[in-house]
């Protein structure tokens, strides 16, 4: 399992026809019918003007189809990061056409993608993929606006070399499931790339609830591919899958969510660290609470002023990347991750670390959650906070009465912050609001406090 094939060789390497891709209940899609879809649309892609198609796919298979498709026809895929019509027909100009599973509501051309019956014509070799071609991702960012960032096919082949090298003994007979889109560059690599790189199949729908995965055939061994947000919502209760690897990125996973996972599968999960810029940069087997991030080979981090600058066989810039985090550096090179940069902001001529008054928050009792952010009224700048409470926090908070409770949180970080730093706002949610990878958006969290109280 430590020789993947290469993105280019995925349809033209001598394989079986039979070989199994992807599934869906009773449905299995094999290497042949790839070819036979991935050729049909291959040929109707050739004959359309443009370059650059967005993929917008509920079935991970239809997707797989439209990305080879794609690039062995010359073309740019482009992944939105989303599938929702009115962003779709805002972002237009990002690309020339939409290729899709389901009829969408967007001006401009869209091809809707099926799988057809198996050809009896031979199979022929398609066209080379360069490995100078590129896939364009667009991830909506901290702001909402949409980033673009640029992975080179020779990249997306080292990162699964890479993941083989240090994970392909332990997946050996697994089928892939996810909990995870393939838009975003953690999804694709994971849950698209690995897999058909290993000859894994893979489910081609993404597992929503818990229920999903506990349902899954028992006669099988599954390699997991999930995030914080959704191993935060299992249901211990149900019947656990065979699952021999669960593997979580997009955010920290919590201990408890850790330690849940593990009375519940049996298993300690592995998390990765990295970004759509950077692709994967760490590892950990989370067998303890304070485990520290294992670079992957060839990464290399280290403290540039207050920042820290990374380079990798993954990152395309020789110079590399500065990262968005704050880290501690171990002597052996391992490193625990401290706080977000820029997480800074100047009021009344004070330095305040908004990362300082999550944490100060998140020793208080009853506090899940905690972010923290500037909010500007009146053309004065203070500090807002959105806390999610656990049971025994919202039955205080009840007892207490929200304007009670409130005080007492203020008078609880006054030995620990400046009085500026002190939060004036407060927000109470039942969820902290997160895009589909567990990313905070900070714009949309801003617009909770654009009113009283």
């Amino acid at each position: 399992m430590r020789n993947p094939l290469p993105l280019s060789q995925w349809l033209n390497a001598p394989r079986p026809d039979d070989t199994p891709v992807a599934w869906s209940g009773d449905r299995c899609w094999t290497l042949g019918q790839l070819r036979d879809d991935v050729s049909g649309l291959m040929a109707i892609l050739q004959q359309q003007e443009g370059d650059r198609w967005a993929l917008c796919f509920e079935s991970s298979y239809l997707f797989i189809v439209a990305l080879l498709a794609t690039l062995h026809a010359g073309k740019t895929p482009v992944l939105p990061g989303h599938s929702r019509e009115s962003l779709l027909e805002e972002q237009q100009k990002l690309f020339n056409g939409v290729l899709s599973d389901r009829t969408l509501n967007v001006r401009g051309r869209l091809i809707i993608v099926s799988s057809a019956r198996r050809s009896a014509t031979p199979f022929s070799p398609l066209p080379a993929i360069d490995d100078t071609r590129i896939i364009e991702l667009f991830t909506s960012g901290s702001t909402g606006k949409p980033e673009r960032i640029i992975k080179h096919i020779a990249q997306l082949d080292r990162e699964a070399r890479l993941l083989a090298e240090r994970f392909g003994e332990r997946l050996t007979g697994c089928c892939v499931v996810a909990s995870v889109v393939p838009q975003h560059l953690y999804g694709l690599t994971f849950r698209i790339l690995l897999p058909l790189s290993l000859g894994l199949p893979l489910h081609a729908e993404m597992l929503t609830y818990a229920e999903q995965l506990a349902a899954l055939d028992h006669t099988k061994r599954y390699l997991f591919i999930s995030s914080p947000a959704f191993l935060k919502r299992l249901d211990t209760r149900l019947v656990p899958p065979p699952v021999a690897m669960l593997i979580s990125a997009g955010g920290v996973l919590a201990w408890e969510s850790a330690c849940a996972t593990h009375r519940w599968l049996g298993l300690w999960p592995d998390e990765i660290y990295g970004s759509s810029e950077t692709g994967v940069l760490a590892w950990r087997h989370r067998q303890a609470d304070a485990r520290l991030w294992q670079p992957f080979p060839g990464v290399k981090i280290s403290r540039v002023d207050d920042a820290f600058h990374v380079t990798s066989p993954l990152i395309h810039a020789p110079e590399g990347l500065l990262l968005d985090d704050i880290l501690h550096i171990e002597d052996n090179g391992q490193f625990s991750i401290v706080g977000r940069r820029g997480r800074v902001v100047k009021i009344e001529d004070k330095r305040i670390s908004l990362t300082e008054i999550e944490q100060r928050l998140l020793a208080l009792e009853g506090i899940c959650e905690a972010a923290a952010l500037p909010v500007t009224r009146d053309g004065r700048q203070t500090i807002g906070v959105l806390l999610v409470l656990s049971d025994a926090g919202r039955q205080q908070l009840c007892q207490r009465g929200r304007k009670a409770q409130v005080l007492a949180w203020r008078r609880a970080l006054q030995p620990w912050l400046e009085p500026v730093a002190i939060p004036r706002h407060w927000r109470i949610v039942d969820e902290m609001p997160v895009n589909s990878m567990n990313k905070r958006v900070y714009a949309q969290l801003q617009e909770l406090f654009h009113e009283n109280p």
